[in-house]
């Protein structure tokens, strides 16, 4: 083949290339843009000038878009998209299309204040549940914009996708997490006992594992998240420390040893009290059907951090962590270093190989 055979060859197999952003706010929300060129959202990006790295493609975009001026250091994704996933007249069609998305990080109140949109393109931005994100973007993009942000909680490194879908799913992307709206429990959250007059309504805990990550429960059905715990019984005789521990061996098969009292969340509307412990687990065992609700969770443990990206909690949260956090010294268990979230097998003998 000559050099203008082969030259001709890549050119008639070239694909086109774009970038985008992943930003969110600090509940955990994501960043989306209705344009004026079509009747789905975008995340911020757009396609990459010819000699342009994606990167900088995305930087510059950022600008166009949003008025703001950053560099986009950390890849989340990269997408594979075929020519037959895309609804387009044959006059538009393409030999397929890689799609870079970077992380913009989590924004505040202040930076969100600076952002300016163009004239033209850009109608308006809306911070959106990542539930929603099937409803206001294209089924392609909802899924890449989706595996992405599991990508960045996840913190495993950036990942491959073929029409929006990892070619190696993540603990996260097997239980599809945050396909249903969360929660939203804002809760004042108190380091102090709960007022005798508040009814104690539920009881959960943060169970820490040798290594400093806790145990999150994903509902099988839904993909939610939540802390294992659950609401006072008869038989718990209102001793709360005995409603959790019947509640972790019912839903996570699972052991913990002496709790810290973290504090009690208070909810506006109902006069009760949610208390919260902190404690080491100290046994696993094999996952099995929860009897008040028919469920096998699937057990998972993340770091603190990772959990509270889960939920909604609203800046309550920040205070619970840290409440979490002091429990985790006075208990001895070390910090735990941003890590892939990790599911859990039955086998008990896998418990003795976490480091701690």
């Amino acid at each position: 083949m000559s050099d203008e055979e082969y030259g001709a060859l890549r050119a008639g197999a070239s694909l086109w290339a774009g970038a985008s952003v992943l930003i969110t706010d600090v509940r955990g929300r994501v960043l989306v843009q209705h344009v004026d060129y079509r009747d789905t959202c975008l995340l911020p990006g757009g396609a990459v000038d010819k000699g342009e790295s994606p990167s900088t493609a995305a930087s510059r975009e950022m600008r166009e878009e949003l008025g703001v001026a950053m560099t986009v250091e950390r890849g989340l994704a990269v997408d594979w998209v075929s020519a037959e996933s895309v609804d387009a007249p044959p006059v538009m069609r393409f030999n397929g299309e890689i799609l870079h998305v970077y992380d913009g990080g989590t924004w505040d109140a202040e930076r969100i204040a600076a952002i300016r949109l163009p004239e033209h393109e850009v109608e308006s931005i809306e911070f959106a549940e990542p539930a929603r994100l099937p409803d206001l973007m294209s089924a392609r993009d909802a899924r890449r914009a989706l595996s992405a942000l599991r990508a960045r909680i996840d913190g495993a490194g950036p990942v491959f996708l073929e029409n929006g879908l990892p070619l190696s799913p993540t603990a996260l992307d097997r239980a599809a997490v945050l396909r249903t709206p969360r929660a939203r429990h804002h809760f004042p959250f108190h380091s102090g006992p709960a007022p005798a007059e508040l009814r104690v309504c539920q009881a959960w805990g943060w169970l820490l594992a040798p290594d400093g990550r806790v145990l999150v429960l994903l509902e099988p059905d839904t993909g939610a998240a939540c802390l294992p715990g659950g609401t006072p019984e008869p038989q718990d005789g209102g001793d709360f420390v005995a409603t959790l521990r019947r509640e972790v061996h019912e839903e996570a098969a699972s052991s913990f040893g002496e709790p810290e009292f973290l504090g009690y969340l208070s909810d506006p509307e109902e006069p009760c009290a949610r208390v919260r412990y902190a404690a080491a687990l100290t046994g696993i065992g094999p996952a099995g059907v929860d009897p008040a609700t028919g469920r096998t969770y699937t057990r998972v443990l993340a770091t603190p951090e990772q959990a509270v990206e889960l939920f909604d909690w609203g800046p309550p949260a920040e205070a619970q962590l840290a409440a979490v956090h002091r429990a985790r010294e006075r208990l001895g268990i070390p910090r735990a270093g941003r890590r892939p979230v990790t599911e859990l097998p039955a086998p008990a003998t896998w418990w003795s190989a976490l480091p701690g």
